[in-house]
């Protein structure tokens, strides 16, 4: 309960004192304000003391020294802090109200730009507003809000206290700005598909089910948005994109968030070349950007990530999967009976009855995969086994591969690309093959025979590309854990605290 906080009732009994004062705790619209980085710039050598420019500024009191007739104030906006400076000369009737201020309160000052004796740049404060009364403080050390459960859980609370956690959201709202304009350049559009969807399609993964009463049935919230996006092509929108919230209901660890930020493309008459261009283009752009940003100068791009640089100047490595798979596993990956064998020897479960190409996929993940963690440029391996993509073309003399490319970053996948499978029998075949040994009605109601039609009418031949958004923010903000990057972390329900806990949520 409220009155279980003592931080609130004390805080609330200040709160009255301001109503007795005639002043709304809660505020009202606030017009002419700047932001403090733009007040701080009016400060130029030569300014006086007392200050020349005037400016308005708002936001939320994070330090405050009370010293007599004289009370500095530290405010934070989403561009910084800056000083305000009250003083009883300056602000005569209103000083009473002044001395109500507190920690965390959000309040408008508006002055002139000047400094004090030190030369910390200050607005000296001729008037201000209480614009929201705080009922509850800051954490005490507001300085840095260290409890990593609760930055997760009260995003709003690492957001005000640590201003890095700021800055890693403001880099990925201009990071995915930016993706949008060098696809605009490229003549791609963006759309927006189906989040739910009658079947889940183009990825192997599994979905969250959810019913739509109007129409009684079943859906799907969407795994990918790729079966939707290739009927575009079919439909002569050739270059097309979405930035898309995907849902897979799958394990939560540093990599993965049950609902995670995917770009997705396709381009027709573009290929897998095509698409790797595009990646390592886009890829060492947003780096290099990054890395202008935190006062990198030069050709070279190199960004920290945890004990690791990464240099991600053009043109980025590339080895084939299956020299990946010889190295590291000791055998051709093409000989079936060899891969059984190295199966066998490895443990995996199950190896007599699983597809050779399911071997070769979990052989890899285990003894291969892991050797990308060494690499200190992103990595593109190619040419995956066929069985493993059905939704991807074969590779011209070679059909037991499939022109497609994963993107490995510090051992991290980040993109998948494909040279587009477009011939629907092929492509009626590969589903047939992936719902194989279910009862004939489930296999029938789980095709997208829809998705076939179109292939039908015919789809151009396309290069395809997902990048993962919030990998790609993690590694360009030297974020080791995706729930630093996403704003609001799937978590498990918390445990109800004390309720004498100050960062207690109120009930």
């Amino acid at each position: 309960m409220l009155s279980d906080h003592p931080q609130f009732t004390e805080r609330h009994n200040r709160l009255e004192k301001w109503r007795a004062l005639g002043v709304d705790p809660f505020g009202q619209r606030c017009d002419g304000l700047m932001s403090a980085a733009d007040a701080r710039a009016l400060h130029v050598d030569g300014t006086p003391h007392e200050g020349a420019e005037n400016a308005k500024v708002a936001g939320r009191i994070m330090l405050l020294r009370d010293i007599g007739k004289l009370i500095f104030i530290t405010i934070q906006d989403s561009s910084g802090r800056l000083q305000i400076g009250l003083t009883k000369q300056l602000l005569a009737a209103e000083w009473d109200k002044a001395k109500l201020l507190e920690l965390g309160d959000i309040a408008w000052f508006a002055g002139k730009v000047g400094h004090t004796n030190t030369g910390e740049v200050t607005i000296w404060a001729t008037a201000f507003g209480l614009s929201t009364k705080a009922l509850l403080p800051l954490p005490d050390k507001f300085h840095g809000l260290t409890d990593t459960e609760l930055r997760y859980r009260q995003r709003y609370l690492d957001l005000a206290a640590n201003p890095e956690s700021m800055a890693t959201f403001q880099s990925r709202s201009g990071m995915i700005a930016e993706i949008r304009s060098f696809l605009h350049a490229r003549k791609f559009i963006e759309v927006e598909t189906p989040m739910m969807q009658s079947m889940p399609g183009g990825a192997a993964a599994r979905p969250f089910l959810t019913h739509h009463n109007a129409l009684d049935i079943d859906l799907y919230m969407r795994v990918s948005p790729e079966l939707f996006l290739k009927r575009l092509l079919v439909g002569g929108m050739e270059r097309v994109f979405e930035i898309n919230r995907n849902f897979r209901n799958e394990g939560i660890d540093t990599r993965h968030n049950p609902e995670f930020t995917m770009l997705e493309l396709y381009e027709a008459y573009s290929d897998l070349a095509g698409m790797m261009e595009l990646t390592e283009t886009l890829v060492a752009t947003l780096a290099k950007k990054e890395a202008q940003r935190s006062g990198q100068i030069g050709d070279a791009v190199v960004l920290p990530y945890g004990e690791r640089r990464i240099n991600y100047t053009a043109p980025f490595m590339r080895v084939a999967y299956g020299e990946l798979f010889a190295t590291h596993v000791g055998v051709d990956m093409k000989d079936a009976s060899a891969v059984r064998a190295a199966a066998h020897k490895h443990g995996l479960a199950n190896t007599g009855g699983k597809d050779a190409d399911v071997l070769r996929g979990e052989l890899f993940e285990h003894l291969a995969e892991p050797s990308l963690k060494e690499f200190d440029r992103p990595v593109f391996v190619y040419d995956y086994p066929a069985g493993l993509c059905p939704l991807t073309r074969r590779k011209p003399g070679d059909p037991s591969l499939a022109e497609r490319f994963e993107l490995y970053v510090a051992g991290m996948e980040l993109a998948n690309a494909y040279t587009e499978l477009n011939d629907p029998m092929v492509q009626y075949e590969t589903f047939s093959s992936q719902l194989a040994g279910l009862p004939d009605h489930e296999s029938m109601a789980r095709m997208d025979h829809d998705f076939v039609t179109a292939l039908c009418h015919g789809m151009p031949p396309a290069g395809g590309l997902g990048i993962g958004i919030d990998r790609l923010i993690m590694l360009l903000t030297n974020s080791t854990s995706i729930r630093d990057v996403v704003l609001f972390p799937l978590l498990r329900p918390a445990p109800r605290p004390a309720a004498d806990d100050p960062s207690a949520p109120i009930a």
